[in-house]
């Protein structure tokens, strides 16, 4: 099995919820390719750096996943199938986090 850090990133017009329910949809998508999701983190709504699909703003979510290595095409496939997510990132890693990233302290501060 190998860690991965997977980062989606949903279109503007979904709410919080709806985003919320892709994400668990593919957390479902990775145990069904034989891997787990250790933790998810929604990051909010964010301004983009340029417009991508007439989206200015996105949703981004990060999940922390164990998955064999040859199904990563897979869910990657998936990912580009589905019409609410506009980017997706996945990153292999050597070891997952266990501490919140840096984003997550950042929302922290902000709201403080």
């Amino acid at each position: 099995m190998a860690y991965y850090e997977s980062v989606l990133v949903f279109r503007q017009d979904l709410t919080e919820p709806q985003v919320k329910e892709k994400a668990a949809k593919f957390a479902d998508i990775i145990k069904e390719l034989r891997g787990s999701v250790k933790s998810t983190e929604f990051w909010g709504l964010k301004n983009l750096a340029y417009i991508i699909r007439k989206n200015r703003k996105a949703h981004y979510v990060m999940m922390n996943i164990e998955l064999p290595g040859d199904q990563i095409k897979e869910l990657e496939r998936r990912s580009r199938i589905d019409e609410d997510v506009i980017r997706f990132l996945n990153v292999r890693v050597e070891e997952l986090a266990t501490t919140p990233s840096i984003m997550m302290k950042k929302n922290n501060e902000e709201a403080e």
